[in-house]
């Protein structure tokens, strides 16, 4: 069975939606007006919107209404979007731009921009709680499932340890144990978002998990491969800033021909992953060619 869906075609219906759910969240809440503007100002930056796609293409694989999970997207979305706000601090990256426009810091000050990152974070949890298109039980499982993956476990803990690992020689095992939680916990949270919203089984779910598992390696490889060879007004911030910092990098680490056989093989793993599922894997594999294709 096939969709026959595009992913442009998805991606410009799915992206505009999400970005109304999570914009729409923060201007119809009460709070002081330049923190909310601080907060809009970073979810209107634009950006790929790769996990809250990938969510809303796992329901839709699996034939569902992808309607069904359009807070889930918009609160992982917000918890990306504040993670980019506290990485770009002077104490964190230190980076002036983002996407092409000033950081969020830059505008609004430090202590503003780390509130609108609190703000977006704790929102939402909130936005999943509230969504009456959930089951009790779905809910649950969505909150400790986002909590494990962003918080100290997933991202926050990679993100602790990617700054450990700045001026140190790491191992490959060392680095891809940084990324798999700093950048793949998120993509897995997504996968595995869109299966329990789907209510497939939790043997679908281990595939759709080791998917996940390899386009979050490939996304970050490519992230590596991109900041050396990428240029500065294609991703809107400095090149080089990770040798800049002293950062381990695949290409570092295995030079630029190995970190791009190794970019191949977690996309090659990531499609078998795929095979035997009983949904529509279409939309997903073509994520996965944006992944490893995309130049910013």
């Amino acid at each position: 069975m096939s969709l026959h869906v595009d992913l442009g075609t998805f991606q410009q219906k799915y992206k505009q939606k999400i970005e109304e759910e999570m914009i729409g969240s923060v201007q119809e809440k009460a709070m002081p007006s330049t923190l909310k503007n601080a907060m809009a100002y970073s979810l209107e930056a634009g950006g790929k919107r790769i996990r809250p796609l990938l969510l809303l293409a796992v329901i839709k694989g699996y034939g569902k209404d992808p309607q069904l999970g359009m807070k889930t997207a918009a609160a992982l979305e917000m918890i990306h979007t504040y993670s980019l706000i506290h990485d770009d601090l002077p104490s964190m990256d230190d980076d002036d731009l983002r996407r092409g426009k000033p950081t969020n810091h830059k505008v609004f000050g430090e202590a503003m921009a780390i509130l609108a990152g609190d703000g977006l974070l704790t929102q939402s949890f909130q936005l999943i709680a509230e969504d009456t298109f959930l089951t009790s039980d779905q809910k649950i499982k969505l909150v400790g499932l986002l909590s494990r993956c962003a918080g100290p476990e997933g991202m926050v803990g990679g993100q602790a340890a990617d700054l450990e690992g700045e001026n140190k020689k790491l191992s490959v095992a060392e680095l891809e144990s940084i990324h798999v939680h700093k950048t793949g916990k998120l993509l897995i949270f997504s996968a595995l978002a869109g299966a329990i919203i789907s209510g497939a089984s939790d043997e679908e779910q281990h595939k759709l998990e080791e998917f996940a598992y390899h386009i979050g390696l490939a996304f970050q490889i490519q992230d590596d491969i991109l900041d050396i060879e990428g240029a500065e007004e294609l991703i809107g911030k400095r090149t080089g800033s990770d040798e800049s910092k002293q950062k381990s990098t695949y290409p570092g680490l295995l030079s630029m021909h190995g970190a791009k056989g190794k970019l191949t093989f977690h996309f090659d793993e990531a499609l078998v992953s795929l095979d035997g599922l009983s949904m529509d894997t279409e939309l997903l594999r073509q994520i996965a060619h944006l992944i490893v294709n995309r130049n910013h």
